[in-house]
């Protein structure tokens, strides 16, 4: 997953004034000032006809590709076409095709799916696409009592022009097996640890849109997310993991990832989403406020924060990881992440044709640490990762049992349930340090850190609530009230985050985490240092991304202690 300073050009310094002046354009920020041809991905009006297609390449450029099923159109355009499109009155708004990157043996009892398994709750016939780089032959994949017989009904390949729709970087099939891996290959007499994922006999569909690097671009991905809405019927995909993400650059109302997510979750799938990995970024005096990437931005997806399972069986000493992102999202103020769940030092699924154990040789999992055997050699089956981007797929299980549980319901009834549901008793605050660089950094359990808790798996099987008719679990906007020196939640019309008991702000974030009627946070506002350059990033419309890289993409995929 992208740092917070990185984007297009990793690394690289830019500066994005998103104000609203930028926001009334129809090209974003970064499209603006461009001196050669540019990939753009065009948001149409309405899906796209010949005649509007032509329009935009009028002044120079070719289209690219079009999504079957969208508003989108991909084009290679020069300056004057790109100028262009402003008075172009079928555009809606124009990016560039930008980078975009990926962001269990302790973690399931943490959750609690264990009792959820003791009482049949395994996701069976539910359907849960990975969009990420790709899935890996592995029998933990196996249907469950058939080991012959594959849960990855689909594989699709939108990374490259090749056909090859298998995991050659290793991220999404460890993914996968967060989320529906069912232990095959760790289970037995023989066995110490089993590592299971969530729903254990969901089926999966393998989008392959990151390449052997880990890396793909808002097109892959957006066209992966308009195949699922598209067999969303034939392979009943319910739930969508996005493990990936990228800089903020303008509101969640224009960028064209969240666009698409908004379609696929109004067709009826539950859309999870990693927050990022920028807790730590203090570079601009924000102590990792407000470094939610998107698409996690957006109100309608289930965005996931990552927790340390501290490898015990004892949900109460957990805690939260100091890399895990916090809200609120920038430019539009949402209360983000949603919840949190385990995302550090997780074992699951290695894919035989990744790059993970060579790039990361310390991952790599002993066989005799979940087998009697006396081997010393490597795991050729398993392997360990951190990050938010595995936090997130410990949802997309959770939803999947839901759904099979319950198949008439929405996401938004799924989404209010795991929220209501989720642990909300936390500490004041943690500290985690740093062995290599000996910094220590301190983490509040405020809402824009843990959301509405540390996810619980068995409590929100067993809630019955029912949403409004009418209504929606979109996540709330926060707003800072200078006379009173708060932040507040802003309800919305037809919110469930209302007044009333069933679905009150007190009853889904607790009293441990909201402050008063509708105030999430009081006078002891902790924005870094309490410096005004910190609090004007947060809550101001301008922003400067530094040129420095707050920590490397290795403490994540690594871990914490």
């Amino acid at each position: 997953m992208l740092t917070r300073t990185t984007a297009i050009v990793i690394g690289a310094a830019l500066l994005f004034t998103a104000g609203a002046s930028a926001q009334n354009k129809k090209t974003s920020p970064d499209l603006q000032n461009i001196t050669g041809n540019t990939n753009v991905l065009v948001q149409f009006t309405s899906a796209p006809t010949t005649t509007m297609l032509n329009s935009v390449t009028a002044n120079g450029g070719t289209l690219t590709k079009t999504i079957t099923g969208s508003k989108f159109a991909l084009f290679n355009l020069t300056p004057a076409s790109v100028a262009a499109l402003s008075s172009n009155a079928n555009v809606k708004y124009a990016t560039p095709n930008r980078a975009i990157k990926r962001k269990l043996n302790f973690a399931q009892p943490a959750v609690n799916a264990s009792i959820a398994w003791q009482y049949g709750s395994y996701g069976t016939g539910v359907g849960i696409a990975i969009v990420d780089s790709g899935i890996g032959q592995h029998a933990d994949f196996a249907l469950n009592g058939q080991s012959n017989t594959s849960r990855v009904v689909y594989s699709e390949n939108f990374a490259d022009a090749t056909t090859n729709t298998d995991d050659l970087y290793g991220h999404g099939t460890h993914v996968a097996g967060v989320a529906a891996g069912n232990g095959m290959l760790s289970s037995g007499k023989s066995m110490t640890y089993t590592f299971k994922g969530i729903a254990t006999n969901a089926n999966l569909i393998n989008l392959r849109v990151l390449d052997q690097n880990g890396a793909g671009s808002d097109a892959n991905v957006i066209s992966a997310i308009y195949r699922a809405i598209a067999l969303k019927s034939t392979y009943n995909i319910r739930v969508m993991n996005l493990s990936l993400g990228r800089t903020v650059v303008e509101s969640y109302t224009l960028d064209p990832l969240c666009q698409a997510l908004e379609d696929a979750w109004k067709a009826g799938i539950v859309v999870v989403v990693a927050a990022g990995n920028d807790g730590r970024d203090n570079s601009q005096n924000t102590n990792g406020y407000d470094t939610i990437t998107a698409p996690g931005n957006d109100p309608y997806v289930i965005t996931v924060g990552a927790m340390k399972s501290m490898a015990t069986l004892v949900r109460s000493v957990d805690a939260i990881a100091s890399y895990s992102s916090k809200g609120p999202t920038l430019l539009d103020h949402i209360a983000k992440p949603d919840l949190v769940a385990p995302g550090n030092y997780v074992i699951a699924p290695l894919s035989g044709s990744g790059q993970m154990p060579s790039l990361y040789p310390n991952n790599v999992v002993p066989v005799s640490y979940y087998k009697n055997t006396g081997s010393s050699g490597v795991s050729p089956a398993y392997f360990k990762l951190s990050g938010t981007s595995i936090a997130a797929p410990m949802v997309s299980g959770a939803a999947a049992l839901l759904i099979e549980k319950d198949p008439t319901l929405t996401p938004d009834t799924v989404k209010a349930r795991l929220m209501k549901t989720a642990t909300k008793n936390f500490p004041a605050s943690t500290v985690a340090c740093d062995s290599t660089t000996n910094t220590c950094y301190t983490s509040y359990y405020d809402l824009f850190t843990v959301g509405a808790g540390y996810l619980d798996v068995w409590a929100a099987l067993n809630n019955s609530d029912v949403l409004p008719a009418g209504s929606n679990a979109n996540s709330p906007v926060t707003r800072y009230d200078a006379p009173t020196n708060t932040v507040q939640v802003v309800n919305g019309t037809n919110v469930v985050w209302g007044t009333n008991v069933v679905w009150g702000t007190n009853v889904v974030w607790g009293t441990n985490v909201v402050w008063g009627t509708n105030v999430v946070w009081g006078t002891n506002v902790v924005w870094g240092t309490s410096t005004m350059a910190g609090f004007n990033v947060v809550w101001g419309t301008n922003v400067v991304w530094g040129t420095s890289v707050p920590f490397s993409e290795a403490l994540t995929v690594q871990g914490e202690n």
